[in-house]
């Protein structure tokens, strides 16, 4: 059976704008995200990747207003859903959007699950808030929802409890209470980490299915390559809280411009190099209590010139979709091609 084509529109979900957000510790200031840009179209899936404590899961949380306060605060930047910027709202008016217009997917679905509650009270609870609807309109919506994540005998589910299901199963009932109200962003944080490779497959061709269903806009934040291949439409690499690359798939998997990026796709296991050594990328990230006024990765980079430590790059535009943060691209560079 042909499935239906996946449909992206040229209508602007989410646009993030120059996105800073610290934390204030008792070593100082952590500057977690510092300066992202992207834009997120309608029916699209944007997967973000890097190493953990890059700033994925930050920038997921900034666009939710869920930063922890008061430690944590974002210093500058803009958050457009639908024009509207969401870090100039009030806590109040951010829940009538949280859960509804916009809503995430947590990494751990026993954690994202209240053991106390029946899987049917955590299902019709957010329908009965924000959509103000009786308690059998959201008991039917509860058991299509079920059979939409691919959840057999869904009526009976309803009654039981997180402890009666096994891990795939949670997850789909932690999808199934994301895409309740309707949602048109869905943000996605690790969604498959903790799953084996059957069932992570299965989630991933359930997301494409909602999506072809329902153009629901996708944010995707992993460290799983394998994962961004089979899903993304589009490709964040994220650095010491910088995106510094980004691109269509195609292009981030066959013409990498960031050293970083290079890196990451070195390291993935393949098969067709059976006596293949890993590549790893020497070193470790920089401490972002003081993060480097250059290049981020310029310490850990194999091709990094003198002014990589001190100047940090602007974008380089290699198509429409592509765009790299290095100076290995800048035409500047040409006359300071000088290695270290």
């Amino acid at each position: 059976m042909r499935k239906n084509k996946k449909i992206i529109s040229n209508e602007k979900v989410l646009q993030v704008n120059n996105l800073q957000v610290s934390f204030r510790t008792y070593g100082g200031e952590v500057e977690a995200v510092r300066g992202v840009n992207f834009d997120l179209y309608r029916g699209e899936t944007l997967a973000i990747v890097g190493e953990s404590g890059c700033g994925k899961s930050v920038t997921s949380n900034a666009i939710l207003g869920l930063i922890p306060q008061p430690a944590g605060i974002i210093k500058n930047g803009s958050i457009l859903f639908k024009g509207k910027d969401l870090t100039k709202l009030s806590k109040a008016q951010l829940r009538k959007i949280q859960g509804v217009d916009v809503s995430l997917i947590f990494q751990d679905p026993m954690t994202a699950l209240n053991p106390t509650l029946s899987i049917g009270e955590q299902l019709t609870e957010g329908l009965r808030t924000h959509k103000k609807i009786g308690k059998q309109e959201a008991k039917q919506k509860a058991i299509d929802m079920l059979e939409l994540v691919g959840i057999s005998n869904p009526e009976e589910r309803l009654k039981q409890f997180p402890h009666q299901f096994s891990g795939g199963m949670r997850q789909r009932i932690v999808i199934a209470i994301a895409l309740i109200c309707d949602p048109e962003l869905l943000i996605a944080d690790e969604p498959t980490t903790a799953l084996d490779v059957t069932i992570q497959a299965q989630i991933l061709e359930l997301f494409e299915e909602i999506q072809r269903k329902t153009q629901i806009s996708i944010i995707l934040i992993t460290h799983d390559l394998g994962v961004v291949a089979k899903i993304a439409d589009r490709i964040a690499v994220m650095y010491a809280g910088k995106l510094v690359e980004i691109g269509d798939k195609r292009e981030i998997f066959y013409t990498p411009e960031h050293p970083y990026t290079k890196g990451l796709l070195n390291s993935v296991p393949r098969l067709d190099l059976v006596e293949e050594e890993l590549q790893p990328i020497e070193g470790t990230p920089p401490d972002l209590f003081s993060p480097p006024k250059g290049c981020p990765f310029s310490a850990r980079c194999d091709y990094a010139m003198e002014v990589c430590d001190h100047v940090y790059p602007i974008t380089t535009k290699l198509s429409v979709a592509h765009g790299v943060d290095c100076w290995l691209q800048d035409s500047r560079a040409k006359v300071l091609q000088v290695q270290r």
